[in-house]
């Protein structure tokens, strides 16, 4: 039974700038200054939010000079995807075998 989903990742992936910056970073490492141009967000509002998407274990840092480059950690969602999946596949056997507890 899948029950390790990592609710400070769930609750990550549950904003949609959130969703859209990690949208934006599975295409290519961006700094700040890119990301407030591609969603119009203010800098310390998506500071804030990489800071929780980099808590939940979800981007990584690099710096570069005077800026920092995040990039999304695609081992972190392939475990997350693989997770889902097996939720997915137990939920269709249990439709199939039409599984249900009695009262």
């Amino acid at each position: 039974m899948v029950t390790s989903v990592d609710s400070d990742v769930l609750k990550a992936l549950a904003d949609p700038l959130r969703m859209q910056i990690i949208t934006l970073l599975s295409r290519e490492a961006l700094c700040t200054t890119h990301l407030v141009e591609e969603t119009g967000a203010r800098q310390t509002n998506l500071s804030n939010h990489l800071k929780i998407l980099r808590e939940a274990g979800l981007v990584d840092t690099e710096p570069c000079g005077r800026f920092t480059y995040y990039s999304l950690r695609p081992e972190a969602l392939t475990g997350l995807a693989a997770e889902f999946a097996a939720l997915a596949s137990a939920a269709r056997l249990a439709a199939d075998a039409n599984f249900k507890r009695s009262c």
